[in-house]
């Protein structure tokens, strides 16, 4: 295997990556809007479960930056 097909592979690989962020970007979204539509009463029962969606919200942001910028540096590779 050469170098041009590992990186062929390795940028499928990456847009996997950044799609599977996304869908947990989207999936945590819509659900903290769904807990915030909520009665507030459940709203309360459910605090420290927005608690961690909030978390893993914005981590999943981060990390899906992070493997944009390895997706990028592969693309230029293969210019």
């Amino acid at each position: 295997m050469d170098k041009q097909t590992i990186l062929k592979q390795a940028v499928q690989a990456r847009k996997d990556e950044v799609l599977g962020y996304q869908i947990n970007i989207d999936n945590y979204t819509l659900a903290l809007a769904h807990i915030n539509k909520m009665p507030e009463t459940e709203q309360v029962e459910l605090a420290e479960f927005k608690e961690m969606l909030t978390s893993l919200l914005k981590s999943e942001i981060v990390e899906q930056k992070k493997a944009k910028i390895m997706l990028a540096v592969i693309e230029q590779q293969l210019v």
